[in-house]
């Protein structure tokens, strides 16, 4: 079976009772497609990133399907109703596919730090080492109006 995320904002000009009736319905759509719901959140009013459709709010509510077939009639119904602001569908199950795998081929191992000698005195924090002087550099007396011939 595959896992599928739904999410969608509504418009927040919408009342309780169109909300609570596009809830449904989308719901229904996706069952009647052969989905199963595992999960349902409702997020509630929360304030957008940016505005969509001069709104800044928007009422968000999430599903969590299990689904042999594809959402493809959902994602439909979702583009042509006017009151969802923005719908995304994401097939999660194969990120959870590849969590499972991962975790197997690394297993976290129990590392037990190494105990502190007992016999071992506590040492005072030695003190700094001074910086290294910088090294100096000399420079060559130039000739004074001769300059090297070339040798042969």
């Amino acid at each position: 079976m595959r896992t599928y995320e739904v999410l969608f904002i509504l418009s927040p000009q919408s009342t309780e009772e169109e909300t609570t009736t596009l809830i449904n319905d989308f719901k229904g759509v996706a069952e009647r497609n052969g989905a199963t719901l595992k999960n349902e959140e409702a997020w509630g009013r929360r304030r957008l990133a940016y505005p969509i459709h001069k709104f800044t709010d928007g009422i968000y509510h999430l599903f969590v399907f299990e689904s042999d077939s594809s959402l493809s009639e959902l994602d439909r119904r979702m583009k042509n109703v006017d009151r969802v602001l923005r719908h995304v569908i994401v097939r999660t199950d194969e990120d959870h596919k590849r969590a499972d795998k991962l975790a197997k081929r690394n297993p976290k191992k129990d590392r037990a730090r190494p105990a502190a000698p007992a016999s071992a005195p506590a040492a005072a924090p030695a003190p700094a080492p001074a910086p290294a002087p910088a090294p100096q550099v000399e420079a060559m007396p130039a000739a004074e109006g001769a300059e090297e011939a070339p040798q042969a």
